[in-house]
């Protein structure tokens, strides 16, 4: 591992104090659990990965309703149309 010195402000001191305790590990560690859950959040996925991530939400609902794919922008007028939200 390699040390690196930050400068926290003393909320955030307190704060991070607070939830080691909680959890039960040290500063450090919450710090390097926070760095890499950035640095996920950051990373760039590849067009495939974006894909996946697309695909894997197909079929994930249910409707009653048997055109909702091809229908869509029809039945969200009508809902409106209603009052509905």
């Amino acid at each position: 591992m390699i040390r690196t010195q930050i400068q926290l402000t003393e909320e955030q001191s307190r704060r991070l104090k607070q939830l080691a305790e909680q959890d039960g590990v040290s500063v450090a560690e919450l710090i390097r659990r926070s760095v890499d859950r950035y640095l996920r959040e950051r990373q760039h996925a590849t067009p495939d990965e974006r894909r996946e991530r697309l695909l894997s939400v197909v079929g994930v609902g249910s409707s009653s309703v048997s055109d909702l794919g091809e229908g869509h922008d029809r039945h969200l007028a009508e809902i409106y149309a209603e009052g509905g939200e």
